[in-house]
């Protein structure tokens, strides 16, 4: 019953609460966003969602718009996060506007995060059932380790979820996100290790699909 129809109606429920408890927070993020760089406040992009469906997320931009150098060489994500991007991404205020994904029902709270589209070529079939339920603002991988583990780890805390996914499981990643948060490790201003490739290069761009 909680993964058929509680924790949907719990999802909604409070991410209508937070939401109006944190629009200061988003407010205040899209000021210092619009005086620290040019560009949009709200960054979105198409992910991989429930049943592989495809939607829309929502962020708050920490990043500027600048993808190349003077030479035309691609910067790296962790040179392009801005200086209101850095404090935005410490208290995860980027991750706010995703309560509207949660709200239209194309993500949930806790769940494996969504990747971008191109990945989804390369899952195998064990790794592609990580969207056998809606995607989350948090899950098992990011309290886990996070980006300091590597893409099968990543997918095997994901499967795990979807095979044990509770209550109490929910509550347990819950507080260990808040810990995280508020402890500052493993927030979104960690960069990756090195040796992490993106995950279609990890598989040698060798699609499955």
């Amino acid at each position: 019953m909680y993964k058929i129809f509680f924790k949907r109606l719990l999802d909604f429920i409070m991410s209508v609460v937070l939401l109006v408890l944190g629009l200061p927070f988003i407010i205040i993020g899209s000021i210092f966003i619009k005086i620290d760089s040019p560009g949009p406040v709200v960054f979105t992009q198409e992910r991989i969602g429930y049943k592989n469906k495809k939607f829309k997320i929502y962020k708050l931009r920490t990043m500027d718009l600048v993808p190349f150098d003077s030479e035309g060489n691609r910067r790296k994500d962790k040179d392009r996060i801005t200086k209101a991007g850095k404090i935005i991404r410490k208290l995860s205020i980027d991750e706010l506007p995703q309560l509207l994904n949660i709200i239209k029902g194309e993500m949930s709270f806790i769940g494996p995060r969504p990747l971008v589209l191109r990945y989804y070529h390369y899952y195998t079939d064990e790794e592609l059932r990580r969207h056998d339920v809606r995607p989350g603002i948090t899950g098992l991988a990011q309290v886990n380790g996070r980006s300091n583990l590597n893409w099968e780890d990543r997918f095997r805390y994901d499967v795990y979820y979807v095979d044990n996914l509770s209550f109490l499981l929910d509550l347990k990643i819950l507080f260990k996100t808040i810990r995280k948060i508020v402890s500052g490790a493993d927030t979104s201003v960690t960069t990756r290790p090195k040796n992490l490739k993106d995950f279609d290069a990890e598989r040698n761009f060798e699609k499955v699909r």
